[in-house]
């Protein structure tokens, strides 16, 4: 696959982000493997590789897979929004090398010394310790580092070249992407005050920042491949700016119910939390219906390129993760999200599975079906493929990995639903109720199906490998 259609150094960036979100994206995926194996053979691995290690970096591995792929994708569109190359392409080149290492020295530490003395040591090279972003203080230094480096390039290229309404909101969005990370760096002795600025990164960097980061792609992969009207896209785009850091950050609310924050949070998180995924729906309705009735027309009217043959869409696969994200991104952040948001459900539900099933759901849906998405736009531009027809291992990918995600969503809400029961309704949340919980019937065949799911999603991800390596070649005679 020759590099030649790859016009311009920041597209040639992007495939690095991409290769490398790639593999981190399977690591992963196998160490939740690991972890969900060990949730059901709790001898697995033990004190070789513990379940707290496994965990930590399956959920590590999942925010620096899609960071990467974040970074990749804008580095390829910006050329086609501002009409010219990527101010500052050498820098980006010489943090994306700084990014990688950083990782990779990372996972080693964490796989090979695991934990540290309880002193400064550890909090700066082994790891914070903070749920989520246990990143060692170093790295997050280096992460702020190389994510205002990529500020600069985005920035001095919006203000150079063209600057779209898409490019405009991609400006504010990652300003706000590098700022918001800082809140989870300082320390406090305080656990309820660690926690309110903790939950500033665990929930507004993600719900906030990233949603209109999805909305931004969503709307330019609408533009690109299927000739969404850019007014269209750019009215919902804005709208969703306004709700999701409105919604977004009242929102937030909903994880202030039990730290020590007054109670007026209960009600403004819950009601908020519920309305950040409606505007990227409502574009993507928008936009196909738009789209559907204007290709009807020419169809009808006899134009050519619009055929019964699917000619409209140059990019199916890509497609098809595209309309997954606008549809998972309801179902997990929204639907599965609302179900425990409300304080009177979140009393019973709050550290159950029940988070873990709205968290596996949400993250797929949200956000790596849109980034899976991106890969086959750059395998398409890559090739120079005029239009890319999905293979047979295009629909069994997303087929695996869609239906094993929502399989183990399924299983973790049951599960979760008989901890709920159990070992807060019935036991009152004492150590005891925890322990029945978890021996109950139910609990135990639903983290069985989490497995047996989680064996589906990791095939459909090596199917996914095989089907980007491979898809180039296959559409080669309709370029």
């Amino acid at each position: 696959m020759a590099n030649s259609y790859l016009t311009t150094e920041s597209k040639k960036l992007a495939t690095w982000y991409f290769t490398f979100a790639a593999i981190i994206f399977g690591a992963q995926l196998l160490f939740g493997l690991v972890a969900a194996i060990q949730y059901v053979m709790p001898g697995f691995l033990f004190e070789l590789l513990d379940f707290s290690i496994a965990r930590m970096l399956h959920i590590n591995a999942l925010v620096v897979w899609m960071v990467f792929a974040m970074f990749g994708s804008v580095y390829w569109l910006l050329p086609d929004e501002t009409g010219i190359e990527t101010v500052g392409i050498g820098i980006g080149k010489l943090l994306y090398w700084i990014f990688v290492a950083a990782i990779v020295v990372v996972v080693l530490v964490f796989l090979f010394i695991q934990v540290g003395p309880a002193d400064e040591t550890t909090i700066w090279f082994i790891t914070e310790g903070r749920e989520y972003i246990e990143a060692p203080r170093w790295a997050d230094l280096g992460i702020t580092v190389v994510a205002l480096g990529f500020v600069f390039n985005l920035y001095a290229t919006g203000m150079k070249g063209n600057r779209s309404g898409i490019v405009t909101v991609l400006m504010a969005d990652m300003l706000a992407f590098a700022g918001l990370y800082l809140a989870g760096m300082f320390w406090t002795d305080n656990i309820s005050i660690d926690q309110f600025w903790w939950w500033w990164v665990i929930h507004l960097w993600v719900e906030a920042t990233w949603e209109v980061f999805v909305g931004a792609i969503a709307a330019w992969g609408l533009i690109t491949m299927i000739g969404a009207h850019r007014k269209v896209v750019e009215m919902w785009l804005w709208i969703e700016v306004a709700m999701l850091f409105g919604s977004g950050i009242l929102g937030m609310g909903h994880h202030y119910f039990w730290i020590g924050t007054p109670e007026y949070w209960w009600e403004i998180g819950a009601l908020f939390s519920a309305l950040e995924p409606l505007p990227l729906v409502a574009m993507f309705v928008h936009v196909l219906y738009d789209w559907g009735k204007e290709t009807g027309l020419q169809m009808a009217e006899g134009y050519e390129g619009h055929s019964i043959d699917g000619h409209t869409i140059n990019n199916k696969p890509a497609f098809a993760w595209f309309v997954l994200n606008a549809f998972g991104n309801f179902l997990g952040a929204g639907i599965w999200g609302f179900f425990h948001t409300l304080p009177q459900v979140n009393l019973y539900t709050h550290g159950t599975q029940f988070t873990s099933a709205h968290g596996h759901l949400s993250f797929f849906g949200a956000y790596a079906t849109i980034l899976i998405g991106m890969f086959y736009l750059a395998v398409q531009g890559k090739n120079g493929i005029k239009v890319m027809k999905s293979t047979k291992k295009s629909v069994w990918a997303i087929s695996m990995i869609a239906g094993g995600v929502m399989g183990m969503t399924v299983a973790l809400t049951i599960s979760g639903y008989v901890q709920v029961l159990v070992s807060r309704a019935q036991m009152g949340a004492t150590w005891s109720g925890y322990f029945d919980g978890q021996a109950g019937q139910w609990f135990t065949q639903g983290m069985d199906w989490r497995l047996i799911m989680g064996f589906v999603t990791f095939i459909g991800f090596l199917i996914l490998v095989v089907d980007l390596l491979s898809i180039g070649k296959s559409n080669k005679h309709i370029k």
